[in-house]
């Protein structure tokens, strides 16, 4: 369960796209989310691994230690 508190300009355009669509306030809200979501953790785990880098080997050495021919 989330509860959002949005400003009310955008709960009156989400109000309106929902009446005029059939759709209520969730769906859109969901589908908004969703939208957006993997960009977000794509973000904030580039980030992390900015602020934390770890150990980085190039293909040819990964291929090598798992015994990949090329």
């Amino acid at each position: 369960m989330l509860a959002v508190r949005l400003p009310k300009d955008i709960e009156n355009r989400l109000a309106e796209l929902a009446s005029q669509t059939g759709r209520t306030k969730t769906f859109y809200a969901k589908e908004a989310i969703l939208a957006h979501l993997d960009d977000m953790e794509d973000r904030y785990l580039a980030l992390s691994r900015l602020e934390n880098p770890s150990k980085r080997i190039s293909l040819d050495e990964m291929e090598k230690s798992i015994d990949v021919d090329s």
